[in-house]
């Protein structure tokens, strides 16, 4: 309801305008060079932009998300590439696609608009983030890897180890930057733009299940092994309450994809018509 409510409401704003729409894909935790290949993949990335008036304007953020949310390779680098994407292609309607950390860097721009000079132009473009699987509120797993106690291999594109990133996702870091530094969840002001919640439930591992599959099995199979550290509700990196911290839940993965589950490596996938909603949404 608050979704279409938000939706009618942005019609209305536009008083019957034209705006250039454009959408960006904000990627988790990790150096990344080729996230179009490596993170979202090409049947997600192209699937999604079939929603755009504008099939070229699309950017695919690529930034070394191993740092603090703040620092310049992680909020300063996306800051330059979404800047550059709006001035270049006059976007005026910008929809970020975010998944895990990602929300982060991108709850930092827009809840410190006078941190950096490009900041506002960035927010004013800005309809709504579409926040897949965001670790608002940190993972126990941060927990664990800081803490030396856990790390499988088969697991470790999750988060990498030890680094900056990791630290600021631990569940108490976050709690103090979300309740000094970051706008969105209980208790503080409101975000100036949308950031819409995507939660995944739970994991689906069984071999013999063909939801198992989709994203690669093996990954699906090694969030089943991290759910051990996580709440029943949980998509094997993020618990739901973490998911749902800032902004507003959009929808549980169970509600928005045809009864499905999302594990946090198929959030990042076109799996389950995920990327048709998505689509929709542009």
């Amino acid at each position: 309801m608050f979704r279409s409510l938000a939706s009618l409401a942005l019609l209305l704003a536009c008083g019957g305008s034209l705006a250039n729409t454009g959408v960006a894909f904000v990627h988790g935790t990790g150096k990344q060079t080729d996230a179009y290949d490596d993170y979202w993949q090409p049947p997600m990335v192209n699937s999604v932009i079939q929603g755009l008036p504008n099939r070229a304007n699309y950017l695919v953020v690529n930034c070394d998300f191993t740092q603090y949310m703040w620092t310049s390779g992680a909020a300063g680098c996306l800051a330059t590439q979404l800047g550059n994407f709006i001035a270049a292609n006059h976007i005026d309607d910008l929809v970020v696609i975010t998944h895990s950390n990602g929300g982060n860097v991108m709850r930092w721009i827009l809840s410190n608009p006078t941190y950096d000079s490009r900041y506002p132009a960035i927010i004013r473009a800005v309809r709504w983030v579409d926040a897949i699987a965001p670790s608002s509120a940190g993972t126990p797993l941060a927990n664990a890897v800081i803490a030396g106690n856990v790390f499988e291999a088969a697991v470790g594109w999750l988060l990498g180890y030890q680094n900056d990133a990791v630290r600021q996702q631990q569940t108490s870091w976050m709690a103090y930057y979300n309740a000094n530094y970051l706008l969105g969840t209980a208790g503080r002001p409101a975000l100036p733009k949308g950031f819409w919640d995507v939660v995944g439930t739970d994991v689906t591992f069984a071999p013999w299940n063909p939801d198992a599959y989709c994203g690669g099995y093996t990954l699906n199979a090694g969030l089943e092994v991290t759910k051990a550290w996580l709440t029943s509700c949980a998509d094997g990196f993020i618990e739901c309450a973490s998911a749902a911290a800032a902004g507003r839940v959009w929808f549980y993965d169970t509600g928005g994809v045809g009864g499905h589950v999302l594990s946090h490596n198929q959030s990042r996938r076109a799996c389950f018509g995920l990327d048709v909603v998505l689509r929709n949404d542009l």
